[in-house]
Order: C-alpha cells, then structure tokens, then sequence
C-alpha cells in the first residue's frame, strides 16, 4: 500500500512538472493574460487645475502628431474660455475598477475642491477593453449637457475605436468636438455610422477560437492533474 501511494505522489509530481512549464507559455504568448499593466488612481501622476497638462497616455497609443496637436488645441481652449479638457488612457485597470469608476477618482484626486471641479472635463480611456468614460464639472455642465458629454465618450470616441482601434482618429474626433461645444459653437453631434450587415457576426474569430480552445485545454489538463491521482488512490483502495 505505502508502494502504491508513493507511485501516486510521483504521478502527481510529474504531471505538476507538465502543467508548470505549460502555463508559462501560455502566459509568455498572451494567450492568458496578466494583469501587470493594471493601474489604480493612486499610481497616476498629480495635476491641478490650470496645470499646462492635457493628454496622459499610458497606453502609448497616441502618436506625437496626434498629442501635439490635442495639446494644442485643448490649451488654446483653456486660454480662450477657462474651460480645461484632459485626456488619460490607460493599459489595465485594478480588478472591480471600471472606466468610469477610475474617471471618477482621478477627478476627485485632481480637483479636491468644487471651485476646481468647475471647469474641467476629464475623459478615460481603458485600451485593454476600450472602455471609456467622461466626468464634467458644474461649469461645464451648464454649456455642455450630460448627453452630449456621455456622447462624447460613447460614440465620438467609440465609432472610430470599432472600426479598427483607430485611436489616433478618436481623439482627434473628441477634442475637436468638445473644443466646439466648449467654444459656444453648435454642437457637430456624433459620428454617422453606416449600418454594416454582418452575415457572420454572431460567429467568433479565428483567433478568438483559438484562445477559447488554449483555456479549455488548459482547464482539462488542470482537472485531469487532480482527479486521476484521485480516482486511482481510492479504485485500488477499494480493492485492498
């Protein structure tokens, strides 16, 4: 019996020594994803009102071209009208953060006072999901509704991200029509989408069936690592 349960703790062993090295090239391809990336509020630089800072991105999705030019425009807007627009992207957000969540935060950690809330406009972007929010001071409320606002952050941005993660696009679209609205101009409304009729949509991707099958296999291997030791330990217990 002592013979049998050390060929068990041997097999066990020797399938852990599988699994291991398994789950290291999983995780080095991407198949499974780690959460390094993942930021909280506090792990975000400090910036105050009428601090000469308007796009923070994390994610390096931007290119120069494009946050010079947002940066351009956004600190013509805060020079003409007092009204200052900041752009964040980030990679990753901490477990039970969402987009908005984190905007919320971060606006509260950079203006702590309603006097400093009143003019600004913060708008987050999470590039591992493409989720996206926006938080507006009292200020900016009253020149800017809350449906333009959520418009902003859910088709301005989002329209362009669908067709491709044009990110570029995106917020070159937000800054030019918040700096509208902010301006007192009319508002340019949200981008027109073409309807697209998409006989496969509702069918996954090859890749995205590919990482489906590399979890189920990985979850099997899992199962079969415990329950097998375990069923033969008590089959030829049953028989002892």
């Amino acid at each position: 019996m002592k013979q049998l349960l050390n060929q068990l703790q041997n097999q066990r062993k020797y399938i852990k020594s599988l699994i291991i090295p398994l789950l290291g090239i999983l995780l080095a391809s991407g198949i499974i994803a780690a959460p390094a990336n993942a930021i909280n509020v506090y792990q975000m630089p400090n910036i105050s009102a009428g601090e000469p800072t308007w796009v923070i991105d994390k994610s390096e999705v931007l290119s120069r071209f494009t946050e010079g030019k947002l940066t351009q425009s956004l600190e013509d807007l805060a020079k003409a009208t007092g009204n200052q627009v900041r752009l964040v992207t980030v990679h990753g957000l901490d477990y039970g953060e969402t987009a908005a969540t984190f905007a919320q935060g971060l606006f509260e950690k950079w203006y702590t006072t309603p006097e400093d809330q009143a003019n600004q406009t913060l708008i987050v972007l999470n590039t591992v999901t493409n989720n996206s929010a926006i938080v507006t001071g009292n200020a900016v409320k009253e020149i800017m509704s809350d449906d333009i606002a959520e418009s902003v952050a859910s088709e301005t941005l989002q329209v362009p991200l669908r067709d491709g993660n044009k990110y570029n696009q995106g917020f070159l679209d937000v800054s030019d029509r918040i700096v509208a609205v902010l301006s007192g101009e009319a508002d340019p409304g949200a981008p027109v989408v073409e309807e697209d009729i998409n006989i496969a949509g509702n069918f996954k991707s090859a890749e995205e069936t590919q990482e489906s099958n590399a979890t189920l296999w990985v979850v099997v291997i899992l199962v079969v690592a415990t329950v097998v030791p375990m069923v033969t330990y008590f089959f030829y217990q049953g028989f002892s």
